[in-house]
């Protein structure tokens, strides 16, 4: 009968053969080979002792964590007795990690479309704009370059910097494709004089990543979604005291961009992650 305190990943792996284990993802994660010890997870209650004389003993390790979890490696021949001690109360074996995107991809079927297979309709974003409206880019990052290092930026208007703003409104700042890859060509520090646009927070840039970003330089690996889209993208104005940008900001800047996709004549999909709770919060009858 399995042991009851312990996961069922586990009993499963203690119950299956080495070449079983080696062949599975997931039932040798944590055992090490050459030395036949499990790195474990514990849970277990205090009992008056140190938590090094509760789990601990020969060769058997012991990281004591908070809220009386612990790491332990120990011999496999030791599991089952260990098990018995009184202060365990469950114990599971570790399992792998993995970058969420890979699989946030791979559940909206983003993976599935864009593999290059005979019949498949490999979407990479091409041929087509994404737009967004956030806290900037870092547009030397090289996510939002081609393989051949130029911009896929086409426009970006900072709104915060005063100068040249794009025709038909008011405030800030637009930067061409050309201007954003002449400062390419430049030095960070003259680039900046160039381009000085930044983003900050970081948040638009991890934003516009994950729609559209590309991954020449590392084997697509953490590619976003459109890898091969242009973009367009306007970083709204400096917020005010207490305060994150207007909504009329965010209105010009979505203005902006359609604006943009019909003079290119190019379909475009925008994305915004900013918003605000206001309004009624009654539901429709």
């Amino acid at each position: 009968m399995p042991d009851q305190k312990l996961d069922n990943l586990l009993n499963l792996a203690l119950d299956a053969t080495e070449e079983e284990r080696e062949k599975s993802r997931n039932l040798n994660v944590g055992y090490e080979k050459q030395t036949r010890k499990w790195e474990i997870i514990v849970k277990y209650s205090e009992m008056g002792d140190s938590v090094e004389a509760l789990l601990g003993g020969p060769e058997i390790s012991v990281v004591p964590l908070l809220g009386r979890y612990a790491i332990v490696t120990l011999p496999e021949s030791m599991l089952d007795e260990y098990s018995r001690r009184p202060q365990i109360e469950f114990i599971e074996k570790p399992t792998r990690l993995y970058f969420e995107d890979l699989f946030s991809k791979e559940a909206s079927c983003i993976t599935q479309v864009q593999r290059n297979e005979p019949g498949n309709l490999r979407l990479t974003g091409r041929g087509v704009l994404i737009g967004i409206v956030d806290s900037g880019v870092d547009y030397r990052h090289p996510a939002f370059l081609t393989a051949d290092g130029k911009s896929r930026i086409l426009r970006l208007w900072d709104q915060s910097i005063s100068g040249n703003p794009p025709e038909g409104y008011a405030t800030g700042t637009e930067y061409t494709n050309e201007e954003i890859n002449e400062a390419l060509s430049l030095s960070v520090q003259e680039g900046r004089r160039l381009v000085p646009s930044e983003d900050v927070s970081g948040h638009g840039t991890a934003v516009l990543g994950v729609a559209a970003g590309s991954d020449f330089s590392r084997g697509a690996v953490n590619r976003g979604v459109a890898y091969e889209s242009d973009l367009l993208v306007v970083k709204m104005g400096i917020p005010r005291q207490d305060s994150f940008p207007r909504t009329t900001e965010l209105m010009q800047g979505v203005d902006y961009l359609v604006r943009q996709a019909i003079r290119l004549g190019r379909s475009i999909a925008i994305n915004l992650s900013f918003g605000n709770n206001y309004g009624s919060h009654e539901p429709y009858n």
